[in-house]
């Protein structure tokens, strides 16, 4: 039997800003008990914690390296002596690289790889036995369109997104009979930090190329990665679903 959803939990990755923060803050408006990762951002992640609270949640923060796994275990051992197994896992942690692919160094290949894929892969190994026990659990990889099509001077960013994508098909396979999904979500361009780069007519053109004709919000997507943990989204399994405008089909 599924437990109530407001006495279960939720472990973000990267939850201290951009789409994690506002995905803590879509399940704090529904109750639900919250974990937010960070490795820095120990102020960002308070902000978000106190906007969580503030919406009625219960919230925790933790910090470790996504790369490390002895911080993982460290992690884990902490809110397993809190009595805190999360129910539902969103793999949202990540860094991007932007570069030709004859620049990449050994070093900034196994950065990257190591962040977005294995960081990802330890979690869900850490996480995933609670919820096969109990036979219900929601894993949610929060992928990139570039996993699913590749970018030009983004080789990097987008093997790992494109190991994400295949991640997850895999292993939805694997735990659907225990009453785990696996999903991921592909967003195409978000309004977030990453795009202060672009200056405001750059923003203006490539706006102009989505469909819709603007960017995603954070609030999108994070509400596409709540109703994936709920239990009528059930029959949705091994899906990238990609929340675009209408950019990529």
């Amino acid at each position: 039997m599924v437990k109530p959803l407001r006495e279960m939990t939720v472990l973000i990755t990267g939850g201290s800003r951009g789409i994690g923060a506002a995905i803590a803050k879509r399940f704090a408006k529904e109750g639900y008990r919250i974990v937010i990762h960070y490795l820095q951002g120990h102020e960002q992640a308070n902000e978000t914690a106190r906007e969580c609270i503030a919406a009625g949640a219960e919230v925790l923060t933790i910090s470790a390296d996504l790369g490390s796994r002895e911080q993982l275990l460290r992690m884990k051992e902490k809110l397993d002596a809190l009595g805190i197994a999360p129910d539902i896992l969103v793999n949202n942690g990540g860094i991007s690289h932007y570069g030709m692919l004859v620049d990449v160094t050994e070093e900034q290949w196994d950065t990257v790889m190591n962040i977005n894929l294995k960081g990802m892969f330890m979690c869900t190994q850490l996480f995933m036995p609670h919820m096969i026990t109990q036979k219900y659990g929601r894993i949610i990889n929060v992928s990139s369109v570039w996993g699913m099509t590749g970018a030009a001077c983004e080789v990097l960013y987008s093997t790992t997104k494109g190991g994400m994508n295949a991640f997850t098909k895999a292993l939805a396979k694997e735990l659907a009979p225990s009453g785990v999904t696996v999903n991921a979500v592909a967003p195409g361009v978000v309004d977030t930090e990453m795009m202060n780069t672009f200056d405001p007519l750059e923003k203006e053109a490539l706006a102009q190329e989505i469909p819709v004709g603007r960017f995603g919000s954070t609030e999108e997507i994070a509400s596409l990665i709540y109703f994936l943990s709920l239990p009528e989204s059930s029959y949705i399994t091994g899906q990238v679903i990609s929340p675009n405008g209408g950019w990529l089909t």
